[in-house]
């Protein structure tokens, strides 16, 4: 069985009867995990566990771990700064902010894998241009030069430590006002106004191989009037074509409001994936098993390879990981560029 196109949410923190047969399903590819699914390292290393038990090739097993207001998991692992504490230092010099970049990354991907987590959504590629509230500090800097240095070095640092990263919000969300969680954004840009900001870091790491990108649910009625994650414009011919990329195009939430112009869940599952997304993400639990079956298995090889690809590689577990000297140093440099965190609210 390969894996299939849909990344699909739980209810808690551990696995039910029910959750397990629509994991057997030939659609599924992996799990998006959530505060609601975690309570300690051990509870998650053991979900983990069951998860990846489910069948053969393993299920993927994801989770949005970016740092500041964006960190699920967060009793029992390193508080994170947000990306933009790196882009004040980088200003001043760029050498340290890339180095605790790579150090931040690398911390951040080596606590979760110890506990088998696959994937962390991460790093925000978006430009910090002080427009959009819901993009704000997750994004390293304004300037998409700075923005795609950062990148690269949070990307190696992930690599150090086993985990393939993804770049995201492809084409770009910092330029917009509205947040897609709650409305539609439109960004009235033309697509070269767009190339010459936004796209830089995304072109940049496609370069370099960045293993996997998602896209916005975010509208630029200059190139398509659909959302880019439901866009062959900006999927199959811009990011494809184009730009080159290779890796795996994972689609944000369809729950979200701004998917909901697109159609019933359905419709928005197929339009993405025909759009050239690998992996169309399906994150609120009780919306999985009223679709799975209507999807369908969505057999293409070339998605299952690059998705299979994300596999985590093996790990220290997370007594070794925090007896180690790399850990050690790893969690003072971070606490130290980040003296005063403030008390952020997930989104």
């Amino acid at each position: 069985m390969t894996l299939g196109p849909l990344m699909v949410g739980i209810e808690g923190a551990a696995l039910t009867a029910e959750e397990r047969e629509i994991l057997m399903h030939p659609a599924v590819s992996g799990v998006v995990l959530f505060t609601r699914n975690y309570r300690d390292p051990e509870q998650l290393a053991a979900l983990c566990d069951a998860i990846h038990g489910v069948r053969d090739p393993a299920l993927l097993v994801t989770v949005d771990q970016e740092g500041g207001a964006v960190q699920r998991f967060r009793s029992g692992f390193t508080r994170l700064p947000a990306p933009g504490a790196l882009g004040p230092i980088y200003d001043q010099d760029p050498d340290r902010a890339r180095g605790l970049a790579r150090i931040t990354a690398w911390l951040m991907a080596a606590e979760l894998r110890a506990c088998g987590v696959d994937l962390s959504f991460a790093p925000v590629l978006d430009l910090g241009r002080g427009v959009s509230s819901v993009i704000g500090r997750r994004a390293f800097h304004r300037n998409s030069g700075a923005v795609a240095s950062l990148g690269y070095a949070w990307v190696r640092g992930m690599r150090d430590a086993g985990m393939a990263a993804v770049g995201k919000h492809y084409p770009g969300h910092g330029s917009v006002v509205a947040d897609s969680h709650i409305a539609l954004p439109q960004d009235n840009r033309t697509l070269a106004e767009i190339a010459a900001a936004d796209l830089v870091p995304f072109q940049r790491l496609a370069a370099s191989g960045l293993p996997a990108v998602m896209t916005a649910h975010v509208v630029y009625p200059e190139v398509d009037d659909r959302p880019a994650s439901f866009s062959r414009q900006w999927i199959r011919e811009i990011l494809r074509r184009r730009i080159g990329f290779q890796g795996a195009v994972f689609s944000d939430d369809l729950g979200m409001e701004a998917a909901v112009s697109v159609g019933e869940m359905e419709q928005r599952i197929e339009t993405a994936l025909e759009a050239g997304c690998d992996a169309a993400l399906v994150c609120a639990h009780e919306l999985v098993a009223p679709v799975i079956d209507a999807v369908g298995a969505h057999p293409d090889p070339a998605s299952a390879m690059r998705l299979a690809r994300l596999h985590g590689r093996p790990a220290a577990d997370r007594t070794t990981l925090r007896q180690s000297r790399e850990w050690a140093d790893a969690v003072a440099a971070v606490r130290d560029y980040d003296p005063d965190p403030e008390d952020e609210l997930e989104l």
